[in-house]
């Protein structure tokens, strides 16, 4: 069952959380002003599943069930499913800033993959609980949050050496029917309107760690679950022409006690596979987030564009103004053909789905993560000053200053000065409000410090092969023939076989429910 952001919203009320946003209890969360700016960006991941112009997108077939799921449901079973995720996950973005529930995907895939090496190492039966979870979440098209990054406590101790145990969520029971689980997961994003939350670890354990090394599916309204959010967005504020009606939150999950039916627990105590799971979750995370900032850099580079319009001013004939557009095109593109190379170069896992090429997409991650800041600079650049200086929307209905600022403030003369003025607000809402830097925080941060990427990348890209062509070289050895040694052609970041990969073709029309094929 395929639903539409109405539907969402409504199934909603099935469920109680106990949420708290500035210090209120938040009574129904689908009726909350300051949630509703996270649901409305959710929604539009629902309704463009059911949107016959997006369906080749949005839609994926699941190859057990042939069921047609949402595609941040699906398991990517092939380079091509990667590059589909990828340009979904930019159109949503382009759409909402940060649509979020590609969170879901990630988790499920990087699931899959554990619980098929936990049932080879161990003869368990943690890929059949899976299977059914995901038939599960695939059948109600839920959204499901991911809760990994635990609030660590003292960082400089492991898990097992906190004074206070519950900075780590961990397991403190286990039961005939199943687990409890205490401890604080942070940084959640858009806790409050997800249905459940996946629980990961958030780091490597060792066998002191082993209580700490759990994964499990738990309802978002659980028992003993509580949830302190911050508003999404900015919703309610004159001049937030977009976090206004789109946004996000993050919320702090406190699990006190509560219990989950081992059908629900994909990983419990088995320590030494919760690197694995940390790691490929990563690299689809970081995979997924070149996309989602790919589509937040078009709005900048829309917006800039019109600025230069409302402003009098084009790229043709003054040549600075070019050069900032192209900054910052190059920019945006350059991530994103990381996130291109990493899907071209997917990996096939031994569970069947193919995991992004983890150097490629550790680098566009990277990228992102710290030129977010330089795309909001450069937006300010070919924008010019009045993004700080334009008085707030209040003035532009006050009569006795309304008329003179509509005169004095306009740019073009074919370009009202209300356009002129959206535009700038529009611009000031993105990168310089709190919403605008909170972004950037969330881009740094996001998926792993950029200290995490560079550690990944270090020991992920093939340094040895750069050394010994260089030795080859010298000793000319490789002159000797004039072809390169296997070895090299082998080595590129993410190249599978010797002929090199083939390209991923477009994703196959599924059909949309009430829509014909």
């Amino acid at each position: 069952m395929l639903m539409t952001a109405a539907d969402y919203r409504e199934s909603l009320r099935r469920y109680r959380p106990r949420v708290f946003v500035d210090g209120d209890a938040i009574a129904v969360v689908a009726d909350e002003p300051r949630l509703r700016p996270g649901i409305n960006a959710l929604g539009v991941t629902y309704d463009y599943a059911l949107n016959p112009r997006y369906a080749p997108l949005a839609l994926a077939q699941d190859p057990l069930t042939g069921r047609a799921v949402n595609r941040f449901l699906h398991i990517n079973a092939t380079t091509s499913d990667l590059l589909a995720k990828l340009e979904y996950v930019r159109l949503v973005c382009q759409e909402t800033g940060c649509a979020m529930r590609y969170l879901s995907m990630d988790g499920l895939n990087a699931l899959h993959q554990l619980t098929y090496r936990l049932d080879a190492d161990h003869a368990t039966d943690y890929q059949v609980r899976f299977r059914a979870y995901l038939d599960h979440v695939q059948a109600e098209d839920l959204t499901v949050g991911i809760a990994m990054t635990d609030a660590k406590g003292d960082r400089s101790l492991r898990p097992h050496q906190q004074p206070n145990p519950d900075t780590y969520l961990h397991v403190v029971e286990r039961r005939a029917d199943g687990i409890v689980v205490s401890g604080t997961k942070a940084i959640v994003t858009s806790a409050p309107y997800v249905h459940e939350l996946l629980v990961l670890p958030g780091r490597a354990m060792t066998a002191d760690d082993a209580p700490f090394a759990v994964a499990c599916a738990v309802p978002i309204d659980a028992p003993g679950l509580t949830i302190v959010a911050r508003p999404a967005g900015r919703p309610g504020e004159a001049k937030a022409l977009f976090s206004g009606h789109y946004g996000q939150t993050t919320g702090v999950c406190l699990f006190e006690q509560v219990f989950v039916p081992w059908e629900r627990v994909f990983l419990c105590g088995e320590w030494a596979h919760s690197e694995f799971l940390t790691k490929s979750y990563a690299t689809h995370h970081r995979h997924t987030c070149i996309g989602a900032r790919a589509g937040f850099g078009d709005l900048l580079i829309g917006a800039g564009a019109l600025m230069l319009e409302a402003n009098g001013l084009n790229g043709e004939h003054h040549g600075h103004l070019r050069d900032t557009m192209v900054e910052l095109i190059k920019l945006v593109e350059g991530i994103y053909a990381c996130g291109v190379a990493s899907s071209v170069y997917g990996v096939k896992d031994p569970a069947g789905n193919v995991e992004p090429e983890a150097v490629f997409a550790n680098i566009g991650k990277l990228l992102l993560a710290t030129q977010i800041y330089d795309m909001h600079r450069l937006a300010h650049q070919v924008s010019g000053g009045l993004i700080v200086a334009l008085p707030n929307p209040e003035e532009d209905h006050n009569p006795e200053t309304r008329a003179d600022l509509a005169a004095v403030l306009m740019g073009r003369p074919d370009i009202p000065y209300a356009a002129r003025a959206a535009v700038a607000r529009f611009i000031e809402d993105l990168t310089a409000s709190d919403a605008g830097g909170w972004m950037s925080v969330i881009s740094l941060h996001g998926g792993g410090s950029p200290e995490a990427m560079k550690r990944e990348i270090y020991r992920r890209y093939p340094i040895p092969a750069r050394q010994g062509l260089v030795r080859r070289l010298i000793d000319r050895g490789v002159l000797a023939n004039g072809q390169l040694p296997r070895l090299m052609a082998a080595a590129q970041p993410g190249q599978c076989c010797d002929t090199g990969c083939t390209a991923p073709a477009l994703p196959e029309p599924v059909a949309v429910p009430g829509n014909g094929p």
